[in-house]
């Protein structure tokens, strides 16, 4: 009987030192199962004519409220910039005023920095709505922004999101500084969940 006893004593033990860790080790996991975000993004052919350019935002779910920033890399610009147009997205169903977009000198933030406005820019904002549904956004800076080591950005403040979730893509054109016609950029894919 004694050995019996020991027996299933040493067999507890046994399941116990398997069984419990396995246990704390995939809590976690069935804890945040509604969280559970995608490994799959989207990107398109880095090889076509699309030009993919970064971005923040503060807020992704729908109908938040939301600062977004459109950067502008030393990278992006070739040459000094007198005029910049954005165009919107038809989808991207929010409200723009000019008093909600501003153009700054920034500092983009990463593992131990935010994101952050360091200097205004001024410039002459001006929202142009076509029939079609389609608008578009254009900066005429007071001076040239230049192609130097800092980074620009188009600002988005306190802009409520879409009602609907999913991928809207924002393109830009920049007018180079002796050059009538504007050329393409970049474009920034913004995603609201």
């Amino acid at each position: 009987m004694l050995k019996k006893t020991k027996k299933l004593s040493l067999n507890f033990k046994i399941l116990r030192f398997f069984l419990i860790p396995t246990i704390l080790v995939s809590t976690p996991f069935f804890n945040n199962i509604q969280d559970a975000k995608s490994g799959l993004e989207f990107q398109w052919d880095q090889d076509s004519g699309l030009r993919r350019l970064k971005w923040f935002q503060k807020e992704n779910k729908k109908s938040f409220r939301n600062t977004i920033y459109f950067f502008l890399r030393p990278s992006d610009r070739r040459t000094d910039l007198l005029k910049i147009n954005l165009d919107i997205p038809k989808k991207f169903k929010s409200t723009l005023n000019n008093e909600k977009i501003s153009l700054c000198k920034v500092r983009i933030g990463g593992f131990e920095s935010r994101t952050k406005c360091l200097e205004d820019v001024p410039a002459d904002i001006e929202i142009s709505s076509e029939e079609s549904g389609s608008r578009s956004l254009n900066l005429f800076p007071y001076s040239p922004i230049p192609s130097n080591k800092e980074s620009y950005a188009i600002v988005f403040k306190k802009i409520s999101n879409p009602k609907k979730s999913g991928l809207y893509q924002f393109h830009s054109y920049g007018q180079p500084k002796g050059k009538s016609v504007s050329s393409y950029l970049g474009s920034w894919t913004i995603v609201i969940d």
